[in-house]
């Protein structure tokens, strides 16, 4: 229903289809993803912290710059990871408002009615990989700094 009525709109408006559009289109569409990703890392966070770093004399630029943007940072990046990850597969959203442009979705589409090309299994398991890399090396730097924090407290 989305792509179908962003296309209605885009006609309406008069916007020729093309990589604008699609940009558009799959950001309206990811939108209410990101919106609750980082909705529920805010509603985690401790206004403490806030007013510590307000205590400390912080403007609130540098409040948000040291203290508020690092700890919503995960919940950022957790949110674009996830909205990618729906983007890129997202075939109908696509093949409504691309028009003459051939994106990757579209292009898998019309590749498999001839078979599966081999570009398509390569970019699959790169985008595998590159997730996988991304959670073991945030799992591994998060272990080190509550090791580095637990013996930091336990030595004062």
């Amino acid at each position: 229903m989305l792509g179908a009525g962003l296309a209605a709109q885009f006609l309406s408006a008069g916007i020729a289809k093309g990589i604008g559009t699609v940009i558009v289109a799959h950001t309206m569409f990811c939108l209410s993803f990101v919106v609750v990703t980082v909705k529920a890392r805010v509603a985690g966070l401790d206004p403490a912290l806030e007013e510590a770093g307000r205590d400390l004399y912080g403007s609130p630029a540098q409040v948000f710059l040291r203290v508020t943007f690092p700890l919503l940072l995960p919940g950022i990046l957790a949110a674009a990871l996830l909205s990618f990850s729906l983007s890129f597969d997202d075939f109908i959203i696509t093949y409504f408002n691309s028009g003459a442009v051939q994106t990757f979705p579209t292009y898998i589409y019309t590749a498999a009615t001839r078979g599966i090309p081999p570009q398509a299994n390569v970019i699959a398991s790169a985008v595998f990989l590159l997730a996988i890399i991304i959670v073991v090396s945030t799992q591994v730097a998060g272990e080190t700094r509550r090791r580095r924090l637990a013996r930091a407290s336990a030595g004062s």
